[in-house]
């Protein structure tokens, strides 16, 4: 038998699935990344608040997943950001125009959220699979929520929710925070680290299980990523939720993040990668400075392979007439 907390459940009359980490909290997972929904506090009352807003075009599936656990026309008392990176802000502006709520990230995330300054450049060259080796093209630019967001304060309290904090849990992104309950230790804990290889399309799609640290093409400071787990994996969750990949819970949870505390050079950070020798530097305005692109000559020699190939297949195919999709053309250049 499943147990209750990782159970699958299918929204009435959607196809919108969600899975419940812990008493109270929910999640559900948009193409390779979770967005969560959280009771603000164990009375029986449909007051909630939303962790994160995914990418843009699920704003409908988010929807449903509210109505089916807190009713028709429901919206969350707050929205809690644990970063501004792109997959955890898609559908945001399109959510404040339906819901009348306001949201609430890090100070250190502002400029990002307030269109004053883009992210650091994504790093190619970290390796690890095929959403790396494309991780140029994501987008770094800002969005601009104006007066939409607020700061969190800084002393951990989360508005709107009874018995939650958040801790600052930078590396990944400057800004970046982590939720716990304190109660029952429960921990929603962003991209501080996942439970699958985010680098991987193949994995991040099908969510295997494999504990990692951050997703390393966006993560731009990793000696404050490293200290970031190690703060998760002192507090022992017995319950977590993370940005990419399956909720986990128990002795595995405690065991798996503590290893990746404590082997986290050899775990979590890259050979190769931009911001591996000196992280990128930034402050309440964003962006002040960001170290050379590291030369690796095996992406390099990978990019021009994989273009290679992929004209030789596709080329093929239509000689032949043969139709033919993207997943398939991934899977033979075993990039997925």
């Amino acid at each position: 038998m499943k147990s209750q907390t990782t159970l699958e459940r299918i929204v009435p009359q959607t196809k919108t699935r969600y899975f419940q980490v812990a008493p109270g909290v929910w999640g559900m997972k948009i193409v390779f990344v979770n967005i969560y929904m959280v009771k603000t506090s164990d009375e029986d009352s449909n007051n909630w608040i939303l962790i994160d807003a995914g990418l843009k075009g699920s704003t409908k599936d988010i929807i449903e997943m509210a109505e089916s656990l807190f009713g028709k026309g429901t919206m969350p008392s707050a929205i809690i950001l644990t970063h501004g990176h792109f997959d955890h802000v898609g559908c945001l502006k399109e959510l404040l125009k339906i819901w009348n709520t306001q949201v609430f990230s890090h100070p250190l995330e502002m400029p990002y959220l307030t269109g004053k300054s883009s992210y650091p450049p994504p790093d190619p060259s970290v390796g690890g699979g095929f959403l790396s080796l494309m991780s140029w093209t994501f987008p770094k630019r800002p969005i601009n929520l104006g007066n939409r967001v607020k700061k969190l304060s800084e002393n951990g309290v989360i508005p709107g929710i009874s018995g939650w904090t958040y801790i600052h849990t930078p590396g990944h992104a400057p800004g970046h925070i982590s939720l716990f309950r304190e109660k029952d230790r429960t921990l929603i804990a962003g991209d501080a680290f996942v439970t699958t290889k985010q680098e991987s399309i193949f994995s991040a799609i099908t969510q295997a299980k494999r504990f990692s640290g951050p997703p390393k093409y966006f993560t731009n400071d990793w000696i404050a990523a490293s200290e970031s787990v190690k703060k998760l994996a002192d507090l022992q969750p017995e319950f977590a939720g993370t940005g990419h990949g399956v909720p986990v819970q128990g002795e595995e949870l405690k065991q798996e993040l503590t290893n990746l505390s404590y082997n986290f050079s050899q775990l979590a950070i890259p050979k190769h990668g931009r911001y591996v020798k000196e992280p990128a530097i930034m402050d309440k305005k964003g962006v002040q400075y960001v170290p050379p692109k590291d030369f690796n000559p095996l992406l390099t020699a990978s990019i021009f392979a994989f273009l290679a190939l992929g004209t030789y297949i596709v080329v093929k195919k239509v000689k032949e007439g043969k139709s033919f999709s993207g997943s398939k053309l991934l899977k033979k250049l075993q990039l997925l």
